[in-house]
């Protein structure tokens, strides 16, 4: 068996057992650690690690396209795993402070609860850091934690790294969707964080790799965009299976015989593969730019976020349509479309996706300078 063949393998593995555990997941509002430690056997923390310390070096469309697989098995484990492209934040850690954190293997799952930012106290040699952090997603399965303490260059937020023993998570992730990426928040308490323990989140890296070119903002609305696009696909495979299945109770016609559905099907099937071509080709030439050696422009950086969040909003639209065209068997609890609508719904929500990203990206086609942390 060829190595090719042997990872399919683990990861369908991998997929069959999220699938098997979501609604454990659901329950226990996290992704438990023994699944973040076969999610680490995927190579998803690994895959941005610096190759200097035993990284995989995969593309961004590679990793992207990994998370919309474990997306498509589960919404919540999707968007914990796309936590691994958390690399490109920490590349911006001195050389020295990675090497210790790497010094074990290249498997580090880092969450973070950034913000709102709290001002820490300076001392001698580091920080004296205390308050509350919202929104840690994946914090029960991290290996490190980060909170924002303050104001770095450009005004991006200061960022202390933390071990899980000098914070307390508080269990509140009491939420609609996206209830397993255990998004709590993290309670700090008289902890000293030293100087090279902290970095700038999207600051200048230390690490001279391709992927540490490509804009960090950006990529982190793109893994959370895409987690999307697999909820998306679980939703349409589940309506088409459904469309084949018996007749209604009420007599009417088979799913698949009503002309309604098959042209909203299709509908959707064209606009989701559409919003999922324009984000990979994006994505792709992004990359190129960079393995060109010409870097990445305003322009570029601007069109990566447009097509995340149009890739988030269509997929929702694909979920929508799904649950629309699925009757009253989507309303009932443990039916697979009502996840996919709750956890889709919750994605478009995000900061980095939500409509003011629009404007963003209209004013960079006008030429006109947009919103502050924008590019």
């Amino acid at each position: 068996m060829t190595v090719e063949m042997q990872r399919k393998d683990l990861l369908n593995h991998v997929l069959t057992e999220i699938r098997t555990r979501r609604d454990e997941f659901e329950a226990k509002r996290h992704v438990p650690r023994d699944m973040v430690e076969q999610l680490k056997q995927l190579g998803v923390y690994r895959a941005h690690t610096p190759r200097c310390f035993g990284g995989d070096a995969l593309s961004p469309s590679e990793f992207l396209k990994l998370i919309e697989s474990i997306s498509e098995a589960d919404g919540s484990a999707g968007w914990v795993a796309s936590f691994g492209s958390a690399s490109l934040y920490l590349a911006a850690l001195p050389k020295d402070t990675l090497a210790r954190l790497y010094a074990n293997g290249p498997d580090v799952a880092f969450a973070g609860g950034l913000f709102p930012v709290q001002p820490a106290e300076k001392v001698e040699g580091g920080w004296l850091v205390n308050g509350l952090w919202r929104f840690a997603s994946g914090c029960k399965g991290a290996d490190i934690l980060g909170v924002g303490i303050g104001a770095g260059e450009g005004g991006k937020p200061l960022t202390a790294v933390l071990r899980p023993e000098d914070v307390e998570i508080i269990e509140n992730w009491e939420v609609i969707g996206m209830r397993g990426t255990g998004s709590h928040d993290l309670q700090v308490k008289d902890a000293f964080v030293s100087d090279e323990w902290t970095f700038v989140r999207g600051g200048v890296p230390s690490i001279e790799e391709p992927i540490y070119q490509y804009p960090s903002i950006a990529y982190a609305a793109q893994v959370l965009a895409v987690v999307n696009l697999g909820i998306a696909r679980a939703a349409l495979d589940e309506v088409t299976q459904m469309a084949g299945g018996r007749s209604s109770i009420t007599g009417a016609p088979k799913m698949a015989d009503r002309a309604y559905l098959r042209i909203s099907l299709a509908k959707a099937e064209a606009s989701l593969r559409s919003a999922r071509a324009f984000f990979y080709e994006t994505t792709d030439s992004v990359w190129a730019s960079i393995l060109r050696g010409d870097g990445v422009s305003p322009e570029q950086t601007s069109m990566l976020r447009l097509a995340a969040t149009q890739v988030a909003r269509e997929g929702a639209s694909a979920v929508q349509s799904a649950y629309l065209l699925s009757g009253t068997a989507a309303i009932y609890d443990g039916h697979p479309i009502q996840r996919y609508l709750r956890d889709a719904m919750v994605v478009t929500q995000h900061a980095f996706l939500n409509e003011s990203m629009y404007e963003g990206a209209g004013s960079v086609l006008l030429g006109v300078p947009p919103m502050r942390g924008y590019i």
